[in-house]
C-alpha cells in the first residue's frame, strides 16, 4: 500500500509568526528540523563534487550557519569521511577521504541532490499557513485604485473586489477581447508584499525542490543575517499558465537523472496567484484539469504523487483565476463551478465606454483624442456587425503609430488613419 505523508495537526493548527517575521537561523543540526543523516549526506556530496572547501563556503552552499557546518564536519571526521587539508583565515579547509569518496559515490547513485538543506514538511506547512494569501486585506479604495486604468462597470469592479478579498478562486468569462487577461494580470499585480519560499522540502524521505528562479522574484534588499538561509524572501508568486498547461505539471516532477522531485506548478504558486488563461484550450482535457483541482479548491489541501509510490499532502494556498472565452456551463459541471467562489462575466463595451477607452489610450500614446472620429468608427463597426471590444482601441492606436512611423509623419487619430488601421487590424473575408 502506498504510504501517505500527512501531519493533520501541522496542516490545521500551526502557529508561526507573520510572513514579515524573520525565520530564525538554526544553530544546530537538531534545530534544522530534518534528519541528521540527510544533512550529513548533502555535505558529503557537495564536498565530493567540489573538492576542497573551507567550512564557510560549505555553509554558504548548504544555506546553513557555520555552527551547523562545524557540527557536521566533526561528525563526518569521526567517521573518517572527511579530513582537514589546511586553514584559511582560521577556518578549516576540508575534503573527503578515500572512504568519504566511496560513501559519496554511493549516495549520488541514490540522489544527485547536493544543494541547500531542505526544510521539513511541517515547517513548510506552518509557514505557508502563516503567510496565507487569504490573510491579505483589500478594500474598495484599493481595488478602485488598481483598476483605475481600465474602464469597468461598477458591478464588475465589485465582483472583482469580492474575489480578491476572498483570496480563493474566481472565473472570468466572456467573449474574446473583453479584457479577461488584462484583468487577471492586474489582480496578480496587486500583491506586492513578500513571503518566504524554501529552496527545498523533505518529506517521506524524498527531496522536493520548491524555489524556482524562473517563476519567483527574489527581494532586492539584503536579508537579515540572522534569517534562516534555507528560505528565500520573494514577492508573492504570480504564475501564469496558458495553452501550454499540461496535466503532469500539476504533480511532482521527478528528475530521473538527479533522482529528486521538483514541486508542482500550484505548489510553486502557494501564497500567491495562479492565472489559468484561455482555459479550455490547454493540451490536457478540461475535464481532467477540473477534476484535478476539485479537492484542493474545496479543502485547501493538495495531494502529490511521489516517484515509486507514496503520496505527499501539502497546503493549497493559491488564489486561482480562471479566464475563458468558452461557455462555462459547457466547460465545467456544476460540482466544479460550485467550488469556484466568484464568477464574473465580462461583456463588450458600450459606446460610452469605448469612447473612454479610446480617450485614455490616446492620452497614453500622446495623440489628440477626437470624439467625432471615434463616433465614425463606432458607427462603422455597428453597421458591419462587429462588437465593440475593449481591446480594440489600443490595437488600432498601435496600428496608427506603426503606419505613421513607416510613412515618416506624426501619428494622428483622424479618419484616414483609423480606416487604414482597421483594414490592417480587422479580419475581412
Amino acid at each position: 500500500m502506498a504510504s501517505e505523508v500527512l501531519d493533520n495537526k501541522a496542516m490545521a493548527n500551526g502557529k508561526p509568526g507573520p510572513a514579515s517575521q524573520v525565520i530564525e537561523l538554526p544553530h544546530s543540526i537538531k534545530d534544522l528540523g530534518i534528519r541528521k543523516s540527510l544533512v550529513q549526506n548533502i555535505a558529503l556530496k557537495i564536498l565530493y563534487l567540489q573538492g576542497e572547501l573551507i567550512l564557510v563556503h560549505l555553509a554558504e552552499q548548504m544555506r546553513v550557519s557555520l555552527a551547523v557546518v562545524t557540527e557536521i564536519f566533526e561528525l563526518l571526521r569521526k567517521e573518517q569521511l572527511l579530513e582537514v587539508k589546511g586553514m584559511v583565515g582560521g577556518v578549516q579547509r576540508v575534503t573527503t577521504t578515500t572512504l568519504g569518496n566511496s560513501r559519496a559515490h554511493e549516495l549520488l547513485n541514490l540522489s544527485h541532490y547536493a544543494g541547500p538543506v531542505p526544510v521539513s514538511l511541517d515547517d513548510y506547512t506552518r509557514q505557508v499557513r502563516a503567510q496565507s494569501i487569504r490573510n491579505m486585506s483589500f478594500h474598495a479604495a484599493d481595488v478602485e485604485r488598481e483598476f483605475a486604468p481600465l474602464v469597468l462597470h461598477p458591478a464588475t469592479l465589485e465582483q472583482l473586489g469580492t474575489a480578491i478579498m476572498s483570496g480563493r478562486s474566481m472565473l472570468l468569462h466572456g467573449p474574446s477581447g473583453a479584457g479577461k487577461t488584462v484583468i487577471a494580470e492586474t489582480i496578480a499585480g496587486m500583491y506586492r508584499d513578500y513571503v518566504w519560499i524554501p529552496y527545498a522540502v523533505e518529506a517521506g524521505n524524498q527531496i522536493v525542490t520548491v524555489f524556482d528562479s524562473n517563476l519567483h522574484d527574489t527581494a532586492l534588499e539584503p536579508v537579515d543575517e540572522q534569517a534562516d538561509r534555507r528560505w528565500v524572501r520573494c514577492r508573492r508568486p504570480r504564475i501564469f499558465a496558458g495553452g501550454d498547461l499540461r496535466l503532469e505539471m500539476l504533480d511532482l516532477q521527478f528528475n530521473s537523472v538527479g533522482r529528486y522531485h521538483s514541486a508542482s506548478l500550484q505548489m510553486k504558486a502557494n501564497n500567491g496567484v495562479l492565472v489559468v488563461d484561455d482555459f479550455g484550450r490547454q493540451q490536457a482535457r478540461s475535464e481532467d484539469l477540473l477534476n484535478r483541482w476539485l479537492l484542493p479548491l474545496e479543502h485547501d489541501i493538495d495531494f502529490l504523487n511521489l516517484f515509486g509510490g507514496g503520496r505527499l499532502f501539502v497546503p493549497f494556498d493559491v488564489f486561482v483565476v480562471f479566464a475563458t472565452s468558452l461557455d462555462p456551463s459547457k466547460l465545467a459541471d456544476e460540482a466544479f463551478l460550485r467550488r469556484v467562489h466568484t464568477k464574473a462575466r465580462l461583456s463588450y463595451a458600450r459606446p460610452s465606454e469605448y469612447h473612454e477607452i479610446f480617450r485614455r489610450v490616446c492620452t497614453e500614446a500622446g495623440l489628440n483624442y477626437d470624439a467625432a472620429v471615434v463616433d465614425e468608427l463606432v458607427a462603422m463597426l455597428e453597421k458591419s456587425g462587429r462588437p465593440l471590444r475593449p481591446c480594440d482601441p489600443g490595437e488600432i492606436v498601435q496600428q496608427i503609430r506603426w503606419a505613421a512611423g513607416y510613412e515618416g509623419k506624426p501619428p494622428a487619430l483622424d479618419s484616414p488613419s483609423v480606416e487604414q488601421a482597421c483594414r490592417n487590424y480587422f479580419f475581412s473575408s
